[in-house]
């Protein structure tokens, strides 16, 4: 789910950034390049926590221009098949629900949900609903993934609830 990992990142800097905080923009280029960000082979990296070393400048022929890499830990999430999370629905059609865990996005499709809990499109907002629970936009559910697509820049996970000590948390 979380990790801490050690990461590397290049950044080309212009000239006229060059100067004697040239390293402190260069952290600050380094936060707002990856925080953020999703890999498909890392997962979503949420925070930098630890800038280890940046390399001196390689002034590029041609353009003025210098590349700095930079190695630094960061804290990532990366979800795993068959890991239970817990997350917050945030809609609801016919044909399932989606719920957000941290910057993942889970698909809960109605095969994925509960027989006993039925589609109500006439429920303000729509839910899904049963004798003894109501899962609407905005509820807390605990889901189990079933399916992760990893793509470049982008997670895409597929979920149920209809499993034991799974569905809405809290009741």
């Amino acid at each position: 789910m979380f990790f801490l990992k050690k990461l590397r990142h290049s950044i080309t800097l212009h000239p006229r950034y060059f100067g004697r905080d040239i390293q402190e923009f260069v952290k600050s280029k380094l936060y707002q390049d990856v925080e953020g960000t999703c890999t498909g082979r890392y997962g979503y990296i949420i925070t930098v926590v630890q800038v280890e070393s940046i390399s001196r400048g390689n002034l590029i022929p041609g353009l003025g221009s210098a590349e700095f890499e930079i190695v630094y830990q960061a804290i990532v999430f990366k979800p795993f098949k068959y890991e239970v999370l817990d997350g917050v629905v945030n809609n609801v059609s016919k044909m399932g629900v989606f719920a957000e865990v941290g910057p993942l996005s889970v698909f809960i499709s109605t095969y994925g949900i509960p027989t006993d809990m039925k589609f109500d499109p006439n429920g303000n907002p729509p839910c899904f609903q049963s004798e003894d629970q109501t899962i609407e936009k905005g509820t807390l559910i605990r889901l189990k993934i079933i399916g992760l697509k990893m793509e470049p820049n982008e997670i895409k996970a597929i979920g149920t609830i209809k499993e034991d000590y799974l569905g809405m948390i809290g009741q």
